[in-house]
């Protein structure tokens, strides 16, 4: 799979390798499902054993919750927490909070300020529920000074935040747990896998018998229901949309995707995204920077020379 401008660009060590799957003889095809980061989860491994199986699952398992336990905003012990609570002040990180602080720093700079952890910070005035509870624009200029990661110091591994500022990396984390989850898979065994986290997953490679893993895109209007089917036998597939986050009013959609220059919803973005790219995080980049595009979604989509499927 050819990888994109964006992946080029990002260190070659970003992201962890995955055990090449082992292709041959019959194999049970084993489910494992749990909830995690407020999304369905669910592990597949081709596997003849079931000790083996299950022990695979539950690695990947536990790093999902580790990854939520340490980087949800939503919890007042996790890192991202403390950060928070100590903006203002200088805030002293370990290592693998500090290379995802640096993969979003980077990602800031090549998408113009577009991708912006500080934006979080919004979420408390839009929240996404489906109804019509749109804030007024004054609202909206309030928070607005908070938001700017060019306003941040940060000089690894010490971060300090503006007073009030706040980050948020849940625009990379679930894709991040879905490499880190498949990596632990491959520590335990090398056969077939996929990691599928709410719509975001990765393949070890092909199945048992070569073929390919057969994979749906969600309809946008209809909960439930496939827009279409993908095949995929290397690599991530991520989705960015707003089939279950945004906002009715005056028959007006606005998508939970933030522009935080504005501090308000993407103008006229594709409804979805999907990318394929070597890794999930790679791919769930491109998904949302291609949102954050608004009507130039699939320009910027064919700029970066990526396989990606836009629905409107």
């Amino acid at each position: 799979m050819t990888k994109s401008k964006i992946g080029r660009l990002l260190s070659a060590g970003s992201h962890p390798a995955v055990a090449t799957a082992a292709t041959g003889g019959p194999a049970a095809d084993y489910q494992w499902f749990f909830r995690a980061m407020a999304t369905p989860c669910e592990v597949r491994l081709e596997c003849a054993d079931p000790a083996i199986a299950g022990a695979a699952a539950r690695a990947a398992e536990a790093e999902a919750r580790r990854i939520e336990a340490k980087f949800s905003r939503y919890l007042a012990t996790s890192v991202i927490g403390r950060i928070n609570a100590n903006s203002g002040n200088e805030t002293e990180v370990d290592s693998e909070t500090a290379h995802l602080l640096d993969f979003a720093s980077r990602l800031f700079a090549l998408s113009d300020g577009l991708f912006d952890i500080t934006s979080g910070v919004l979420r408390k005035i839009w929240r996404f529920d489906g109804s019509d509870r749109v804030p007024s624009p004054d609202r909206v200029q309030e928070l607005l000074p908070l938001v700017g990661w060019q306003n941040v110091s940060w000089k690894p591994p010490i971060l300090k935040l503006p007073a009030g500022t706040e980050i948020d990396l849940g625009g990379l984390g679930k894709e991040y747990a879905v490499d880190r989850a498949l990596h632990r898979i491959g520590e335990i065994t090398a056969q077939p896998a996929l990691v599928n986290f709410g719509g975001d997953l990765r393949v070890s490679g092909p199945r048992a018998n070569g073929c390919s893993w057969k994979v749906a895109i969600e309809s946008v209007d209809r909960a439930g229901q496939a827009e279409g089917l993908l095949e995929i036998s290397e690599g991530a597939l991520a989705t960015s949309g707003d089939a279950r986050r945004f906002l009715l009013k005056d028959g007006i959609r606005y998508g939970h995707i933030l522009d935080p220059r504005t501090g308000w919803p993407v103008v006229d973005p594709p409804r979805s995204v999907t990318v394929a790219a070597q890794t999930c995080v790679e791919a769930g980049m491109i998904a949302t920077l291609a949102i954050l595009q608004g009507r130039n979604a699939e320009a910027f989509l064919k700029q970066e020379q990526v396989r990606a499927w836009c629905i409107r």
